[in-house]
């Protein structure tokens, strides 16, 4: 039988907890010691990764041994479940990389737990420039059951949630039969007009993908798909949190909005977050230049090309803002988005021993991330 335990602050009360686990589950939390500095937390659920630290999967012929890797590059910032996150791409390479994601988890035990499904962003998105974002315009194409029975056939049934423009005709009882499915259905990289919005919502949509971003640089004073998301409680909404997707103005208002329960973290990341500032060539955008400060744009525009900071940032940097706390932020990216993959996040007794330790002190825009166990296992 495998025990063991390990202590830290609730970010809720911030008093000091020791966790008991035995055989991969938590089974018991009592009252640690009080000197405790260390943060405790369940392991951070991401919904939205491209890639990071070199590993990318909409590059090329995606390998197994590549998204072990990239499994384990976020492992080490504190993510325990994230969502591989393939974008608009021909159906050729999508089924590729989806073959090689589910043959991940047939190798890798530790993909397996981690990987619980894969997200399509798109390729049934707008077409519009603007809207589309960086997902190539040849690509883009109205949904279709063939071809989700196709992804689902190559991947072994992985596909768990599909991120799409309801403006297409058929895209409401595309919705609604994704949704009998089981599968998630989120609104993005849209121009639909709002009527349409809520008739999509009503079919069975229950997310806002990266809202702020993937629109329209100008639009209408109202209405427009912002506040028709907002103010839609049957969708959550994911906020990219870096401090360069939204202006913190921005991100304290939407949250506001949304409020915190119907509010999640996503890193969105790249290939090229994680890795020394410099000018990159990448599949999406190609030449790229990342900052010091985490922010990869088209170099000499004020034009992003990705996200480069893992959501252990984006928990900060809400931290930070007025009006929100930590308790708050690790919400947003533990419980929140645990609700969509299974109830996972939850540190309470019963649980999966899926935990994250760090330090962070007030005002500091990253958590420093000492331990983390999958499982009850330390990585």
């Amino acid at each position: 039988m495998n025990r063991q335990s390990i202590q830290g602050r609730d970010p809720a009360t911030g008093e000091t907890l020791e966790v008991s686990i035995e055989n991969g589950l938590i089974r018991r939390i009592s009252r640690g010691h009080s000197r405790e500095v260390l943060w405790l937390s369940s392991g951070f659920i991401d919904l939205q990764v491209n890639g990071y630290c070199g590993c990318d999967l909409n590059a090329g012929s995606l390998e197994p041994e590549t998204v072990i890797a990239l499994t384990e590059r976020l492992v080490a910032v504190g993510v325990t479940t994230y969502l591989p996150t393939l974008i608009t791409a021909a159906e050729g390479r999508l089924l590729e990389a989806l073959r090689a994601i589910a043959e991940a988890r047939r190798i890798s035990h530790l993909a397996a737990h981690i990987i619980p499904c894969v997200h399509v962003e798109g390729p049934h998105i707008s077409p519009v420039d603007g809207p589309r974002g960086a997902h190539p315009k040849a690509d883009v194409r109205p949904p279709d059951f063939a071809e989700l029975e196709r992804w689902q056939s190559a991947s072994g049934g992985l596909v768990g949630l599909v991120t799409l423009s309801p403006h297409w005709s058929g895209a409401l009882d595309y919705i609604a039969g994704l949704a009998r499915k089981g599968i998630l259905v989120a609104l993005g990289h849209t121009d639909a007009d709002p009527e349409r919005i809520r008739a999509a919502a009503q079919a069975g949509a229950v997310l806002s993908t990266h809202l702020g971003n993937g629109v329209a640089n100008e639009l209408s004073r109202h209405p427009n798909i912002l506040w028709t998301q907002l103010a839609e409680d049957r969708l959550t909404a994911t906020f990219i949190a870096d401090g360069h997707h939204l202006p913190a103005d921005v991100l304290i208002s939407m949250l506001r909005a949304k409020g915190v329960e119907r509010s999640l973290l996503v890193s969105d990341t790249v290939a090229v977050g994680g890795l020394p500032p410099g000018i990159y060539d990448a599949p999406v955008g190609g030449k790229v230049e990342l900052t010091a400060d985490g922010r990869i744009g088209i170099p000499g525009t004020r034009t992003l090309a990705g996200a480069a900071l893992p959501l252990k940032n984006g928990i900060a940097n809400v931290a930070c803002l007025p009006g929100f706390s930590l308790h708050q932020a690790v919400r947003m990216a533990t419980e929140n988005p645990g609700r969509f993959v299974g109830g996972q996040g939850f540190l309470c007794v019963g649980a999966l021993a899926d935990l994250v330790q760090f330090e962070w002190r007030p005002g500091e825009r990253d958590l420093q991330i000492r331990r983390v166990l999958v499982r009850g296992v330390e990585q």
